[in-house]
C-alpha cells in the first residue's frame, strides 16, 4: 500500500512523540515559533479570499464559507512538510506514550508549555507585522471582516467555545493522522486538507488560529479587549482543543490499537 493502516499510524506517532521529548526547549521554541506563524498566515489568506467576498457572505454564505475554509489549511500543510511544532497536534501525539506507561506527565506538560508559548508568539507577530502593520485588512471589505471576525468569536458562552475546539481539534489531530499515514507529499496536503477545509467551514474554534484572528482584530480597533480574548476565548478553546486532541484521537486509537 501506498498508505499506513490506522495501526501503523500510532506507531509512526508514538517515534514523533519520543523526538518532540528529546528536542531542546530552544529548537523546540523556534519550531513552535514557526508553526505559530505557519497557522496564521493561513489565516490571513483565508481573510484575503473570504474576507473579500461580502456580497458572496450575503446572497450564498456556505460557499463564501467553503472558500474561506479552503485555503487555510496553508498553515498546517507547512507546519506538517517544513517542519514546526504546533500545541494542537502536540495534545494527541504524546497521549498514546503516556497511557501506555512510557512517556510521563511532566515531560508532556514541558512540550505543552513551550510550544503554546512560541505559537503565540509567532502568531502576534504574524497578526502585527503582517495584518496589520502592512495595512492589509485597513479598508473594506477586510476591515469589517476582520474585526467581525474577533468579535464574533469572543462572544460565545464559555462552555460553547469550549466543545467548538473539542470538535475543531478532533479534526486537526485526524489531519495529522492521515499526513502521517501517507507515504508522499500529495498524500500528506491532501490528507491535511479536508479536515482543515472541514472545521473551519464549519466554524469550529483553533486556539492557535485565534492567537491571530482575535490579536489581528484588535489592533485594527474591534470591540474586544485583551482580557475577553484570553478569558472569554483563548482559554475555554484551549481546553476543548486538548479535549479533542487527546481523547477523541489520542486516547481512542490508544484504546483501539495499543491497549493490552
Amino acid at each position: 500500500m501506498n498508505y499506513y493502516s490506522a495501526k501503523e499510524i500510532v506507531a509512526q506517532v508514538n517515534e514523533v512523540a519520543k523526538g518532540k521529548a528529546n528536542t531542546s526547549v530552544s529548537k523546540t521554541f523556534v519550531l513552535a515559533l514557526l508553526a505559530g506563524g505557519y497557522i496564521a498566515m493561513g489565516g490571513l489568506l483565508a481573510v484575503v479570499i473570504g474576507g473579500g467576498l461580502p456580497g458572496l457572505s450575503a446572497s450564498n454564505p456556505g460557499i463564501q464559507k467553503l472558500l474561506f475554509g479552503a485555503v487555510f489549511p496553508l498553515g498546517l500543510i507547512l507546519c506538517a512538510i517544513a517542519g514546526a511544532d504546533l500545541f494542537t497536534g502536540n495534545t494527541a501525539y504524546f497521549i498514546p506514550g503516556l497511557l501506555s506507561g512510557n512517556t510521563q506527565a511532566k515531560t508532556i506538560l514541558k512540550n505543552w508549555g513551550i510550544v503554546y508559548a512560541g505559537n503565540f508568539v509567532g502568531s502576534l507577530i504574524v497578526a502585527f507585522l503582517f495584518a496589520y502593520y502592512t495595512g492589509l485588512f485597513a479598508d473594506d471589505p477586510w476591515h469589517s471582516s476582520a474585526v467581525a471576525i474577533g468579535e464574533y468569536k469572543t462572544s460565545a458562552p464559555f462552555l460553547k467555545a469550549l466543545v467548538k475546539g473539542i470538535a475543531c481539534n478532533w479534526m486537526v489531530a485526524l489531519a495529522m493522522w492521515l499526513a502521517y499515514a501517507a507515504k508522499d507529499l500529495s498524500g500528506k496536503i491532501l490528507g491535511i486538507w479536508f479536515p482543515i477545509m472541514a472545521f473551519v467551514a464549519m466554524g469550529f474554534e483553533h486556539s492557535v488560529a485565534n492567537m491571530f484572528f482575535i490579536p489581528t482584530a484588535i489592533f485594527y480597533g474591534a470591540d474586544v479587549s485583551w482580557t475577553s480574548f484570553l478569558i472569554d476565548n483563548l482559554l475555554p478553546v484551549t481546553i476543548g482543543n486538548i479535549i479533542g486532541g487527546a481523547m477523541f484521537v489520542g486516547a481512542a486509537y490508544w484504546f483501539i490499537y495499543e491497549k493490552k
